[in-house]
């Protein structure tokens, strides 16, 4: 997570008696390397558990776009526009109303943000909400997605080329543990979002584990999902996944016999 400075110097120095000349580290240099440049904090501090839902962006076809002639032209200016444009679309989709005083949302902001290479990581605290800001949330993350390929890849296309296709993403919710002083936070609920974000070619899905949707989401909504049994590799067999069944009936017979009914 840190990026590592670690100097070296050209010195010369006597070995049985005559002059070598080698690239040295000075010892205060050569100390620099340990767990600190990660900038976890104090990492044997006593870590805290958090009920939280994980949502994991990924942008698919981010490896082709890195490797196009010259990437460092390319990349600084999509992943500007890219990440200011998810920040405030995740803001935006949670404003509820406007007052002089501050902005009501419909849910909490996240209270964690990772950038993992070709996508982020979010994570909200689920300890003071209801199943509705839990479901708030889970819509949130699908219409950014949504929004993705409808509003920010056609605009940034016209200025650059060979643009991940498409924003997909995971959701599960479950406990994670803090790392150091709360700089990261590992938990298996991290890797069940991971996955389901590129489940089947699906672009969207989340966990049916402490997510009611049916119970959270107004009818007409909760209406539009089905719940599926699938086997999530790393995790298990027959984990209860929650898809859209519009977006389920566009995949083709193959990727849709990963999934069992219920």
């Amino acid at each position: 997570m840190g990026t590592i400075n670690i100097k070296r110097e050209i010195k010369e120095v006597k070995v049985k008696g005559k002059i070598e000349v080698h690239d040295l580290y000075r010892r205060s240099q050569f100390k620099k390397f340990s767990p600190v440049v990660l900038r976890l904090g104090n990492i044997g501090a006593k870590s805290k558990q958090i009920d939280v839902i994980a949502a994991v962006f990924d942008l698919s076809g981010f490896t082709n776009f890195c490797s196009q002639v010259d990437p460092h032209l390319s990349m600084p200016r999509f992943l500007n526009e890219f990440l200011n444009w998810l920040f405030g679309e995740i803001k935006l989709q949670l404003e509820l109303k406007r007052f002089r005083q501050g902005i009501l949302l419909h849910s909490e902001l996240p209270f964690f943000a990772k950038f993992m290479g070709d996508g982020v990581l979010f994570l909200w605290n689920t300890e003071n909400m209801n199943m509705t800001m839990i479901c708030n949330i889970v819509v949130t993350l699908r219409n950014i997605c949504n929004r993705y390929s409808s509003g920010f890849a056609p605009a940034i296309k016209m200025h650059l080329s060979h643009i991940p296709k498409s924003l997909r993403c995971g959701v599960a919710r479950g406990m994670v543990c803090s790392v150091g002083d709360g700089e990261d936070y590992v938990g298996p609920c991290i890797n069940i979002a991971s996955r389901l974000q590129k489940l089947s070619n699906l672009g969207f899905c989340f966990s049916k584990r402490g997510i009611d949707f049916d119970e959270g989401m107004a009818k007409e909504t909760a209406q539009k999902y089905m719940v599926k049994s699938v086997s999530i590799r790393g995790i298990g067999g027959d984990e209860l996944v929650v898809v859209r069944k519009p977006d389920f009936e566009k995949l083709s017979k193959r990727d849709k016999a990963v999934f069992k009914d219920v």
